[in-house]
This record gives C-alpha cells, structure tokens and sequence, in this order.
C-alpha cells in the first residue's frame, strides 16, 4: 500500500469540541456565536474547543471574511478546512464494489468500482483490498493523510464490533470484517449497514441537514430504513433498528423468502418485482430494468404489480411516521428508476395509513447512485473519526 496513511488523533478532546465540530461540518461557514447557538453552548466553551482544532488545521477562521451583527464588532467565520484529510468510503454489493475517495467535507475526489466475481469472504477482501491501494494511490496526489475507511453492507451488521451478522446478498454470517479489512488495508475501518451509512451522510452533508428527526427509506434489491431520532443515528441493540422490509403490510400478501407472508419486501423487492411481472405477463423478463420497461409499454399486469409494490411502499413509511413521527422521510434506492410507476400509490397510501399529525411529514425523493452509498460509508469512517461516542 502506499503510504498515504499515517495514525492521527483528532484533537476534539471533549464531547463539547466533538459537537462545535460536527456543527460547523453540517452548517458552517458560521461565526463563534452562530456555532454556540447552534450547539446550544456558552461562547466560552466555544473558544475552548474551537482553538485546539484550528491550531490542528481541521477548522480556519477566515479574517478576511466577516459578518456585520446588527450591533457590536464585525465577526469572523469559522469554516472546516475539507482539504486537511482523506478518507474512503466502500460500498460491496452483490456483483460490484464501489470506492470513494473523499475529504473530510464528504466531497468525492476521486470515484471507483471493481467487479465482484465471488462472494466468500476471502474473496470479497481480496477484491477491496485492491480498490483501496487503487484509491490510496491516487490520495498521495492530494499531499494530505487518509485517516479512516468505511464499509457498508447490506444486512444485519453490529457496528460496534465490526461484524456483519447476517448479510443476505453475500451470504455471510457472522464476519469480523472491520478486524479483517484493517489487517488488509492497513486503515482505521468502519463497518456499517448501507442503508445507515447512507443516513449518516444524508444527516450530516444531505438532505437530512438541520433536522433533528427524519427517516432514510431504500427501494431496490431489499427495502430498508435508516432512522436519526433526536439527532442520533439510531442502531438498535442488535443492529436491525429500521428494518421494516420484513413489515407485514398485507397478511394475505404473496410469501416472502423470510417465510412469513406480506412483508413489504414481498411486494416492493426489486427480484420479488421481476418474478411477479414475468408471472403476470408470461414474457421471460430476467431483470428490473426489463420488468420497467415492461411496465411502461402499457402492459396493464406489469403496471398493476407497481401499482401495489407502491401501495406496499406507502403504507411502511405510514407505519414509520406514525411510529417515529419525523420531519421528513428520504426516498432513495436504486429501485426509484420506476418511480414514475408507484409514485401516486406510495402517496395515497402514506396519507391513507399516516394518523393525524403524522400526515404533516415530508417525502422527498433522492435518487441517488451507487456512488453515493459509498459516500455515506466514507460519512460512517469521518464520524468514526471525530466522534468517539458514535
């Protein structure tokens, strides 16, 4: 590997440092007093944390940048130097794994992919450990440190301990795959499950900016939920908070492969899609981008197997909102290129399921390439990195 890495220790000290930071990361540039006000902090605790970090290099204050209050001085800004370190962001599917190279704002510099030719753990390492020296290579151009990586797979994945649990598109239980990522790499690693990774940079650099309350949900190969609650990403004890792929919304639903029927994966998985479309309209369709354009040529079957995929979609945020209450729900995921087709029904069904004030959260959709979930996996690495209580 080259030898871009080198350990570092982020010199927030303090739970107040660590929140002065993520503040002016999520919102700056921004004077002292708007960061205090934000972080909900005294301007004396502010000047305490905010000089060991601008001595660090992580935050400038820029003199020839000011604020005029409405009385007083003129103030200056406070703005996180991006440039001052790297970090990489991997996101392993079933067939391919994508590599970010990013700063410490999440801004991508550089973006790459590898193909997955075998899912065995061994492999799969293999197969990052290659993206990661191509990604590391092109860092030393950049002149400045690589200080963390972040893993995100789909599934069942204790963060905490680095462990995937339960991935059900690589088919691996049980795999210490940060202890054995950071042995490959030779990087600080970060595992976490996609879906979460991709919350935490939608909380931190999205769509997800300012509010204290929102909710991630993903259409595509799996339906997934990334959940912050008073401004914490939350896990649940075992890792599986937010799946409500497994959400029963019909019991007379079709089986789902869990062996229950109706879950919300059954009607809105993008293979459980495929396999209801070729069945409908007895055409040999093999892939979701088949089953769209199926769809979208008028045929009534297919558009009806949308139709109710989206009335499935609608009615497990309904159940999110109802439940968590959030400002807005993010609608992300690859399965969104047939959005146009199960749009209405994921609305009506909302409004028809979400109970009173429920009914005020927002849905915004986001598409998102895959590309970006490596972003939120970099998001999980940065997070890591400065917060040590995260």
């Amino acid at each position: 590997m080259p030898s871009t890495f080198r350990a570092e220790v982020f010199p927030a000290r303090t739970p107040a440092a660590s929140q002065i930071f993520t503040t002016v990361l999520s919102h700056g540039p921004l004077t002292r007093a708007d960061a205090a006000r934000r972080a909900g902090l005294s301007a004396a605790a502010v000047t305490k944390a905010v000089r060991p970090l601008i001595e660090a290099g992580y935050l400038v204050e820029d003199a020839d940048v000011e604020t005029r209050p409405v009385l007083g001085r003129p103030a200056n800004l406070v703005r996180v130097d991006g440039g001052r370190a790297l970090f990489i962001g991997i996101k392993i599917t079933g067939g391919e794994i994508f590599g970010v190279l990013t700063d410490l704002c999440c801004r991508v510099r550089v973006a790459r992919d590898v193909p997955l030719t075998a899912r065995a753990p061994k492999a799969v390492l293999a197969s990052v450990a290659e993206l990661v020296r191509e990604l590391l290579t092109e860092a030393d151009g950049f002149g400045v440190p690589v200080l963390g990586c972040g893993i995100a797979v789909a599934g069942e994945v204790d963060r905490a301990e680095g462990v995937v649990r339960y991935s059900p598109f690589l088919d691996w239980r049980d795999v210490p795959l940060a202890e054995l990522a950071a042995m490959t790499t030779g990087l600080p690693v970060t595992v976490d499950n996609d879906v979460r990774a991709l919350t935490v940079a939608e909380q931190w650099f999205g769509a997800g900016v300012g509010l204290s309350d929102f909710a991630v949900v993903t259409v595509g190969a799996g339906i997934g939920c990334g959940l912050v609650v008073h401004g914490r990403v939350v896990a649940g004890v075992h890792g599986v908070a937010g799946e409500i792929g497994h959400v029963v919304v019909d019991p007379a639903g079709p089986p789902c492969h869990c062996g229950r029927r109706g879950c919300l994966q059954a009607f809105a998985g993008d293979a459980e899609i495929v396999a209801r479309v070729r069945e409908v309209t007895g055409t040999s369709v093999t892939d979701s981008a088949e089953a769209v354009a199926v769809a979208h040529a008028g045929h009534p079957g297919a558009r009806e197997v949308y139709a109710r995929a989206g009335e499935a979609i609608g009615r497990g945020i309904a159940t999110v909102a109802n439940l968590l209450g959030p400002e807005r729900v993010i609608i992300s995921g690859e399965g969104l290129a047939a959005y146009d087709l199960f749009a209405e029904q994921i609305r009506e069904a909302f409004t028809a399921g979400a109970f009173g004030s429920a009914t005020r959260c927002e849905l915004l959709t986001r598409p998102l390439p895959f590309e970006e979930w490596a972003r939120g996996a970099a998001a999980t690495a940065i997070r890591s990195f400065i917060r040590a209580d995260q």
